[in-house]
């Protein structure tokens, strides 16, 4: 089998991440995959990582999100697994890079993460910081109204002490969502590049949930 190049790899993967996600939900779209690739190449300036390995996780961290194969943690790192065995690459690689798609994501306040790596650190945040800010909300509520959930019940607290498998089946209203996860990920960040920018858009969260319970309790 012939070898290609490291510009090639990607841009073979970004072909392939297109085609699979291109009837995904708005949320976990290419166009999510492509913000993430850009805050993980953005954070990698600042960091001592492999950049092949970094771009290959960051582009197939959501090739097939549990969420929309009834909690199958499997699928994600299978297809990934096999796509990038196509393109003639080291096992070491897609080893490295299979890991970093089964520890990427955020499982719920309780779950411990079993793989540590650089590599890994940078996607993680890179993926986290697509969670805070404005598009961290629009994609919040995007995935609530996906999942035909309430906007907002009073009667509905936060659970911020759900395991995994409970954070996983939670049909919680959306806004519960800014309290079980999004407001987490702040304190939560493994880079300094990351822990700036998720300051930032974290404020911008809190303002607006100020304003949302105000416009609801009819407040000026």
């Amino acid at each position: 089998m012939d070898s290609f190049s490291s510009e090639e790899i990607i841009q073979n993967t970004i072909n392939f991440v297109k085609e699979e996600l291109q009837n995904a939900e708005g949320g976990h779209d290419w166009f999510h995959i492509e913000r993430v690739y850009k805050n993980a190449l953005l954070i990698s300036e600042s960091e001592n990582v492999d950049k092949t390995v970094v771009s290959l996780g960051a582009l197939l961290h959501d090739i097939a999100d549990s969420k929309f194969y009834n909690g199958d943690e499997s699928v994600g790192p299978r297809k990934a697994g096999q796509f990038l065995k196509s393109q003639n690459i080291s096992e070491e690689t897609i080893d490295h890079v299979v890991k970093i798609i089964e520890n990427v994501s955020f499982k719920g306040g309780n779950k411990n993460q079993e793989f540590h790596s650089k590599e890994l650190e940078v996607v993680q945040d890179a993926d986290r910081l697509d969670a805070l800010g404005a598009i961290g909300i629009a994609r919040t509520f995007n995935y609530g109204g996906f999942k035909n959930r309430k906007l907002y019940d009073p009667e509905i607290m936060p659970n911020l002490n759900m395991t995994p498998s409970e954070y996983k089946v939670s049909n919680a209203p959306t806004i519960n969502h800014f309290y079980e996860k999004l407001l987490l990920l702040k304190d939560r960040m493994n880079t300094e590049t990351g822990r700036k920018i998720a300051e930032e858009r974290h404020v911008f969260m809190e303002t607006f949930l100020k304003q949302f319970y105000a416009e609801w309790n009819g407040e000026k």
